[in-house]
C-alpha cells in the first residue's frame, strides 16, 4: 500500500463517488420539477457526479467543476470533453474566488457534490493543511471547545459556505455527506433564518458505496427568496416515496421527530440539572484497578498498594447496559473539583506514592482540560458521584435503558465518563425516579429528541431537557402517556 497516497486520501477525505450512485442521485433530482440553468461542483474529484448531473440536465447552459488534485482534474476533463458547456479546473475550495465564479452562473443553480469526509482533528494529526481558517462561529464556551465539541467535519464548514452562496438565489444543493453533518448545517442555516424552501435527507449505505463505516445520506436543500422552512423530511432509501420521519427546529433546538415532540413539548425544560456524567480521567491503566483474590492490580499488570478509602467500585457503559455488577475499581485522587490530589501526600501517603510512580503517564495526558488543574486531577467528580443510590444510563449504546444502582459491599458505585447518573438520597427516591424515567411518556419525549446515529446519542444535556416535576404531575393525572 502506498503510504503517501493513503495519507493524502485520509487528509482530503477522498472518497470518490461511484458513478452508479452519482447517476442514481441525479435521476432522483431529475424526477422533481428541478430545471437548473447552471451546475456547479466545488470538489468534483474525477468528475462522475458532474458528468451524471450534466446528463440528467442536458439543458443547463453552464457546468463548472473544481478540484484540488490535478490528477483528478485531468481525469474529469477527459470524461467531460464531449460536454461543450462543461469546464473543469484546478482550485482549492478554501482559496477559490467563489463570488467571481457564482456571479457568472445563472439561476436556477444546482450545486452537487461529495465534500471530504474528514474532521479537522484528523487532518491536524496528519500534519495536513487542508483546513479552513479557524473561527468559533458557534460561540462554543471554552470547556466545550476543550472537550471536543469544537472538532468539526471539514464538509460541515464547506456546506455552510455553499448554503451561504445560495442565500437570496433560486437553487438547490444536493450533496453526499455524513448524516450528522447534514443535521448540523441545517441547524446552523435555520438558526440564521436562511431562505430555505425545503430540505430532504435520503439515507445511503456508506459501507456498500464507499467502504466507510458511517451514517451517511444525500442532503437536498432547495432555496427560494422569502422562504423560511425549518423542517427536513427523512427517507430511508433513495427509492423511498414517503418520508419515515421529519426533524426540525423548535425554539432554536433541533428535534428528531417534530410531530412527537409537539405532543410532548410541555415536558421540556432547561432549568433542572440533575443528570451528570461519570468520572473523566483519560488514563485507565493507572486509575482503573482490578481485584485478583486479595490483590489490587492496575492496567499495567502491576500490584497496587493504596488506601482502601480512595478506591470505589466502578461501572462502565457495557456494565450498565448488560446489568452487570462492578468488575473493576476506580482510584479517586479527589472527591470533588474543589479538592486537589496534592492533599493525598498527607491524607493518603500510599496513594500519593502511587501517583508519583505513574507521574510520567499522568502528566502526558493529551487533553488540555488538565492543564490548569493540579497534577493528577480528574474531572466529573463531586458529591453526586458518591451518593449511595443512583439511576444510570450508558451514553454509548443506542437504546434508552436505565438502571437502578445501589451500594456494592457497602460502598457507593462510581461510573466512567461514558455513563450518566442521577444521584438519589435514598432507595425510595431512586425507585420513584426510576419509575418516572422508564415511563412511556419519558421514553417518547427523549425519542423525539435523540438522533441515534450520533457518536454519543445520549448526553446529560439531552437527559436534562426532561422536566421531571412536569412529568410527575402529568403521570399522576394520567396525561401524556402513549396512546392518550
Amino acid at each position: 500500500m502506498n503510504t503517501k497516497h493513503t495519507k493524502q486520501r485520509v487528509e482530503f477525505g477522498d472518497f470518490q463517488t461511484p458513478p452508479s450512485l452519482a447517476r442514481e442521485v441525479c435521476a432522483l433530482l431529475a424526477d422533481t420539477d428541478l430545471s437548473p440553468s447552471s451546475i456547479l461542483e466545488p470538489t468534483c474529484g474525477k468528475g462522475s457526479f458532474l458528468d451524471a448531473a450534466i446528463r440528467a440536465f442536458p439543458d443547463a447552459i453552464s457546468a463548472r467543476g473544481f478540484d484540488y488534485n490535478p490528477d483528478h482534474v485531468q481525469v474529469a476533463q477527459t470524461m467531460l470533453a464531449n460536454h461543450p458547456n462543461a469546464r473543469v479546473e484546478c482550485g482549492d475550495f478554501f482559496s477559490v474566488d467563489w463570488e467571481s465564479v457564482l456571479c457568472k452562473l445563472p439561476d436556477p443553480i444546482l450545486v452537487v457534490g461529495n465534500p471530504p469526509w474528514v474532521t479537522n482533528a484528523t487532518v491536524g494529526s496528519l500534519g495536513g493543511a487542508n483546513l479552513p481558517q479557524k473561527t468559533n462561529a458557534d460561540g462554543l464556551r471554552g470547556i466545550e471547545a476543550i472537550t471536543g465539541r469544537s472538532n468539526f467535519d471539514i464538509s460541515e464548514w464547506m456546506l455552510r459556505k455553499t448554503m451561504g452562496w445560495l442565500e437570496g438565489r433560486i437553487g438547490v444543493m444536493a450533496v453526499l455527506c455524513k448524516t450528522s453533518v447534514a443535521r448540523k448545517v441545517l441547524h446552523f442555516s435555520w438558526s440564521e433564518n436562511a431562505q430555505i424552501e425545503s430540505a430532504k435527507v435520503y439515507r445511503i449505505n456508506a459501507i456498500e458505496e464507499f467502504g466507510a463505516s458511517v451514517d451517511a445520506c444525500l442532503l437536498i436543500v432547495r432555496f427560494n427568496p422569502g422562504s423560511r422552512s425549518v423542517e427536513c423530511d427523512v427517507y430511508e432509501t433513495l427509492h423511498a416515496a414517503i418520508p419515515s420521519t421529519r426533524f426540525g427546529m423548535w425554539k432554536n433546538r433541533i428535534v428528531a421527530d417534530v410531530e412527537a415532540f409537539d405532543r410532548l413539548s410541555s415536558l421540556c425544560s432547561d432549568g433542572l440539572v440533575g443528570w451528570r456524567s461519570g468520572v473523566k480521567h483519560d488514563c485507565s491503566r493507572v486509575f482503573e484497578i482490578s481485584r485478583k483474590q486479595n490483590t489490587l492490580v492496575n492496567g499495567l499488570g502491576e500490584q497496587v498498594s493504596i488506601e482502601a478509602d480512595v478506591v470505589y467500585p466502578l461501572l462502565k457503559s457495557s456494565d450498565v447496559v448488560h446489568g452487570r455488577g462492578p468488575r473493576k475499581y476506580l482510584f479517586l485522587p479527589q472527591r470533588s473539583m474543589a479538592e486537589s490530589p496534592l492533599d493525598l501526600e498527607h491524607s493518603a501517603p500510599l496513594a500519593w506514592k502511587y501517583l508519583l510512580s505513574n507521574s510520567d503517564m499522568l502528566n502526558n495526558r493529551r487533553s488540555s482540560i488538565y492543564r490548569k488543574r493540579p497534577p493528577f486531577s480528574i474531572f466529573g467528580i463531586g458529591p453526586y458521584s458518591l451518593t449511595a443510590w443512583k439511576v444510570a444510563i450508558s451514553g454509548l449504546y443506542k437504546e434508552l435503558r436505565f438502571s437502578k444502582i445501589g451500594p456494592h459491599d457497602g460502598q457507593p458505585i462510581v461510573f466512567d465518563d461514558t455513563c450518566y447518573l442521577f444521584p438519589c438520597d435514598s432507595e425510595e427516591e431512586c425507585d420513584v425516579l426510576y419509575e418516572l424515567v422508564t415511563s412511556s411518556a419519558a421514553t417518547d419525549f427523549w425519542l423525539s429528541l435523540v438522533f441515534w446515529d450520533s457518536k454519543r446519542p445520549i448526553t446529560a444535556k439531552l437527559l436534562n431537557l426532561l422536566d421531571l416535576a412536569a412529568l410527575a404531575k402529568n403521570s399522576t393525572s394520567g396525561h401524556l402517556f402513549r396512546g392518550d
